[in-house]
């Protein structure tokens, strides 16, 4: 994480995750160290581990169950290799709407968090 980063930390974390899951160091159906190992890694409380892994199960690249981790279900879209010839063209299209609309949503995310930090910082 580079210190010059304005991002949020948890959204930092969050990105390097991802990062590792599409460089393959997590693979599909490995579990990721648990919270307390992360928290350790990265220097933050565990509330914001749990931040930044609600943000991957909400992207849909992991899953946690209960009392046994977090489990790396899928890989980032822009790692997923193109769809097969067997898809209809709807299906491409339908994909690359969704994931334009995921894009939009990362800025989205990052343009609300820093609205945040400004406002809390004017308070």
């Amino acid at each position: 994480m580079a210190p010059t980063d304005r991002r949020r930390p948890y959204l930092r974390i969050a990105e390097d995750i991802r990062r590792d899951i599409a460089s393959g160091r997590y693979a599909m159906g490995e579990q990721l160290p648990v919270a307390r190992e992360l928290s350790e890694q990265y220097g933050v409380a565990m509330m914001t581990i749990g931040n930044a892994l609600a943000v991957l199960r909400e992207e849909g690249l992991i899953e946690t169950r209960q009392g046994a981790g977090s489990f790396v279900i899928r890989t980032p879209e822009g790692e997923m290799p193109a769809p097969a010839d067997e898809h209809s063209e709807e299906f491409r299209i339908l994909s690359d709407q969704l994931r334009e609309i995921r894009q939009h949503m990362e800025k989205l995310t990052v343009r609300l968090d820093e609205l945040d930090a400004r406002t809390r910082s004017e308070q």
